[in-house]
């Protein structure tokens, strides 16, 4: 296909190039009086004004590329009664279909550029009996020229993408929690999460759903020279395998009826980075396609005939070992082998309990308009004890519950559910009912701990951390009967002097 200066504009037919008189419109029209255009200025006026105004919001409201050009495709599109609109940077044109057999018409305007024989394409294609009048191409002609600002703009931000070095992580605005824990999991964590940003290499993470892998992932690329590049976030899970190569790579324009051409995610994070998420939910035909893509970093359209190289990094989260899937032959060992190398684990929520009553806080603070709400001493206590399956994303939901449902400013034990405050409320409320001593505690704790060492009081020592004496005391008086409601003749402090170290609980 051949490109047409804007001036005069170009009108391409199938294969054939037909040149076109600005001063008169296309086809037989009829000629009309110069006050029938009005309205038609008018309009024109209005989608190019409505043009810019997109091209504003998508600068604003996202901080990555992709939405600009989509933004000034689509607004084109609706303003000019054209099948599709593309504008293509002359480094990434992809080879378009009408190259190799007639279709619609086309008409492609060169866009001006400060690289020296590689201009820009805009490229509209309409059906055959579509008929464009002068306003059309003149407002394509003004569109040619805003379609260089914002090549300029993508090209700008990409070599200054590329030549800054690692800025501190910048606060990010969709609401999402950041990493927040000061245990010494999270603290190595953060190190390797900085260490990793400095480079481009592909990134594997691994953790329990609901630990916050999309999390690190975004704060890798916070940290790393791509920042001002898009992140675009895959669910591998939720990819229906027929429409699979269509989402990753992108389709053609007419491929099948009623199909728009559309970039795909690879395209979408050209940049920046593809986060691609729950990887080993991915079937092995999945695999497969996605292998050759990651291996190259180059895509294939779905209908095109040419590949597409593509500046992306890669960090693919998953939550089960990919080792054994490999080994049980549910994995490709050339796809992991292709990911893993630079394995980063998420720790579970199990594992840095004292971070819990810090994210807790974090979560009230974030309802404060909502609602203020404060945890008491019993609640924290037995969110610090559950076990968290679900991790920080069950913890959030949890809190978000309570603000909704909790009838005091103090979160209770009771507004916490059952499965949360679990055995700790059972044993807790009523001996706090019962306003019980410490002596009592111990003795039924004493008892507990010798039922699970199935009797062996050595055993039970050992966790209890007291002498044989102290454990005999203690069960001697439970047998007996002897658990008064208050007892001041006993207290830690006189076990202590008589010798004994006394560790309950």
């Amino acid at each position: 296909m051949t490109n047409i200066s804007s001036n005069p504009v170009g009108i391409e037919l199938g294969m054939r190039t037909v040149g076109f008189d600005r001063r008169r419109t296309m086809g037989s029209e009829p000629q009309r009086s110069p006050d029938e255009f009005i309205p038609r200025r008018r309009d024109r006026r209005a989608a190019l004004g409505d043009m810019l105004a997109s091209l504003t919001r998508a600068m604003i409201a996202r901080g990555d590329l992709l939405p600009l050009r989509t933004a000034f495709e689509e607004s084109l599109r609706r303003a000019i009664p054209v099948r599709s609109i593309q504008l293509r940077d002359a480094a990434t044109r992809w080879p378009s279909r009408d190259e190799a057999a007639a279709g619609p018409e086309a008409i492609v305007l060169d866009v001006p550029t400060l690289e020296p024989g590689a201009p820009g394409v805009l490229e509209a294609t309409f059906d055959p009996q579509c008929r464009l009048g002068e306003w059309d191409f003149q407002l394509l002609d003004v569109a040619a020229h805003v379609g260089a600002l914002v090549l300029e703009i993508e090209r700008m931000r990409a070599r200054l993408a590329r030549e800054a070095g690692p800025l501190p992580f910048r606060p990010r605005r969709d609401g999402a929690a950041p990493l927040i824990g000061s245990t010494p999991a999270m603290q190595a964590l953060r190190s390797s999460i900085e260490r990793v940003a400095g480079t481009d290499f592909t990134v594997l993470l691994e953790g329990e759903s609901g630990v916050g892998k999309e999390l690190v992932a975004r704060q890798i690329h916070e940290l790393s020279r791509r920042r001002n590049g898009p992140f675009v976030a895959i669910n591998c899970a939720a990819l229906v395998e027929t429409l699979l190569e269509a989402e990753l790579f992108g389709i053609e324009e007419r491929t099948a009826t009623g199909v728009r051409g559309r970039r795909g995610k690879f395209e979408h994070a050209d940049g920046g980075t593809l986060f691609l998420d729950e990887v080993s939910d991915l079937s092995l035909s999945a695999q497969a396609k996605l292998l050759r893509a990651i291996q190259d970093l180059a895509v294939e359209r779905v209908g095109g005939n040419g590949t597409h190289r593509v500046d992306i990094r890669i960090v693919a989260a998953t939550n089960r070992p990919l080792h054994p899937l490999v080994e049980r032959h549910l994995f490709r060992s050339d796809l992991y082998y292709r990911l893993s190398g630079v394995d980063i684990r998420v720790p579970t929520l199990r594992e840095r309990r004292e971070d819990i009553r810090e994210l807790a806080q974090y979560f009230l603070e974030r309802h404060r308009a909502t609602r203020t709400l404060r945890l008491s001493t019993a609640a924290a206590d037995a969110l610090a004890t559950y076990s968290w399956p679900g991790n920080v994303r069950e913890l959030e939901r949890l809190i978000e519950r309570a603000v909704a449902l909790s009838g005091t400013d103090v979160l209770e034990l009771d507004d916490l559910p059952p499965t949360v405050r679990g055995g700790y409320a059972s044993a807790l409320l009523p001996s706090l009912t019962r306003r019980d001593t410490l002596r009592a505690w111990g003795c039924r704790y004493a008892r507990l701990v010798l039922d699970h060492a199935n009797g062996n009081k050595r055993e039970a020592c050992r966790v209890l951390d007291i002498s044989y004496h102290t454990l005999q005391s203690y069960l001697r008086v439970a047998v007996e009967g002897e658990m008064p409601a208050t007892d001041a003749a006993w207290s830690p402090d006189a076990a202590t002097d008589a010798g004994e170290v006394v560790v309950i609980g």
